[in-house]
């Protein structure tokens, strides 16, 4: 259930679960006017696991050249014979 914000006539501040379905408004738990729900910024929220970043997605040319540049031996990196014809 979300967090919503409320703000009463009297400025108490106070926050309340509720289910997205109810109607808004609620009672100061300090001076039991009513309420109203104040708009906000919202939680921030977090992902885990795989599949959520920027960096899970990269192609593998891009992998090639960051592994190149670190110096390391992914397929296309320093380690990798040239395919340059001298002939």
């Amino acid at each position: 259930m979300p967090t919503y914000e409320y703000l009463c006539p009297q400025g108490h501040q106070f926050e309340v679960f509720q289910r997205i379905s109810d109607e808004p408004g609620a009672p100061c738990p300090e001076c039991g006017e009513a309420a109203q729900r104040q708009i906000s910024a919202g939680a921030g929220f977090l992902f885990k696991g795989e599949g959520f970043y920027i960096t899970d997605y990269r192609s593998a040319d891009y992998k090639k050249k960051a592994s190149a540049e670190k110096g390391g031996d992914a397929k296309g990196g320093k380690d990798a014979p040239s395919s340059s014809k001298d002939d």
